[in-house]
């Protein structure tokens, strides 16, 4: 009579004999997984940066493939595009930012000169901060003295990279194994999706492809949009800065539009150089007012057309989430860390917003019972 009980309670053991045997599972692939991660860390950056060209350019792939395009021409076309953007930025962009770093260095000793005779008498008087411990004399000299080794910076990274020919054999690696791999998964990513989807346990399947959906829809949001929107918000404060006419408008907004992944970030980093740009170059308070006036339209750009239009609301990455992704990830693992940062800060969501909705619909949330 005790044999129902007896095969209930068997049957509890094995299943929660199976559940820890789940999660040891789990923990040791994702302990395998951080510490490949760690020692394959100096060859993996050409391959993530190949990984996130091609997931930018597939939706372009299966676009193509639905008007009745072969996946690898389809493949063939995006790759080339992808290639002559890249190519298209290299060439307007960096000579541009070159003459603008070097215009910013040689208006380091008026901006020091500005600091000694204008920013912190005016410090000292107003909050009575004794400033006099700090050495601007030191500095004045040290950048008049390192000024002609600065002046080309680019000439002289690239002499320090054939200087050393294990760094210039691993350079052109790179440059030649980011476009042959990139090439590859924007070929074979349906097949590549096809065959993790086949290894999946049947039983979790729907789950994780359901999670694999929401992780795609947030970190391609979050790419894709959020891509654009910085590259937008670029464009609109170097231009904007160039019609107040700084000399350093190009560097100044292509730096706020880089910061902008971190919601305003961008535009605080921005609207500081900008305003000290202005101090050394102008010495008065129309500019500062063009400098305010070409960031408040940016923001209300970014805020009302260019987010909602290119990002929406799908993201839900908290800008405090992203600080602390980036900054984990760069500490952890490097550079390749800071790659892999907002693609794990996504699917972390994800799995958050899963547990907290079948919490909200467990027994232990729902329950009625008695209270404690």
């Amino acid at each position: 009579m005790f044999l129902p009980g007896g095969i209930a309670l068997i049957h509890n053991e094995e299943s929660t004999v199976s559940s820890n045997q789940r999660w040891a599972v789990f923990l040791g692939l994702s302990v395998l997984l951080l510490l490949a991660i760690y020692v394959l860390e100096p060859i993996l950056s050409p391959f993530l940066i190949a990984f996130i060209l091609a997931y930018l350019g597939d939706p372009l792939v299966k676009r193509l493939v639905s008007w009745k395009v072969p996946r690898t021409l389809a493949a063939i076309v995006v790759f080339i595009i992808i290639l002559l953007i890249i190519a298209l930025l290299f060439l307007l962009l960096i000579p541009l930012i070159q003459t603008q770093v070097q215009l910013l260095l040689t208006m380091l000793p008026k901006l020091l000169l500005w600091l000694e005779n204008s920013l912190l008498p005016w410090l000292q008087s107003q909050f009575g901060l004794d400033l006099s411990q700090l050495d601007l004399q030191s500095l004045k000299s040290m950048a008049s003295d390192n000024m002609p080794q600065t002046g080309n910076f680019l000439a002289h990274i690239a002499h320090a990279i054939t200087q050393s020919s294990l760094a210039l054999v691993g350079f052109l690696v790179n440059l030649v194994l980011v476009p042959v791999v990139t090439f590859y998964l924007l070929r074979d990513w349906d097949k590549v999706v096809d065959g993790i989807h086949s290894l999946l346990p049947r039983h979790v399947e729907p789950t994780l492809v359901k999670l694999y959906g929401e992780c795609d829809e947030v970190l391609g949001a979050f790419l894709r949009g959020q891509l654009l929107v910085m590259l937008s918000l670029g464009i609109i404060y170097a231009l904007g800065l160039s019609m107040v006419g700084l000399d350093t408008a190009v560097l100044i907004g292509m730096s706020a539009g880089l910061a902008s992944v971190v919601p305003y970030l961008g535009f605080i980093v921005g609207i500081a150089m900008a305003i000290i740009a202005s101090l050394v170059q102008y010495h008065d308070v129309l500019h500062l007012v063009y400098v305010v006036i070409v960031f408040a339209a940016g923001q209300m750009a970014e805020s009302m057309v260019l987010t909602p239009w290119l990002v929406g609301d799908r993201i839900g990455l908290h800008p405090v989430a992203v600080i602390f992704s980036i900054m984990a990830g760069g500490v952890m693992f490097g550079f390749v860390g800071i790659l892999l940062a907002l693609p794990v800060a996504a699917v972390v969501l994800v799995c958050l917003r899963y547990v907290k909705n079948s919490y909200m619909h467990s027994e232990l949330y729902n329950d009625s019972g008695s209270a404690l």
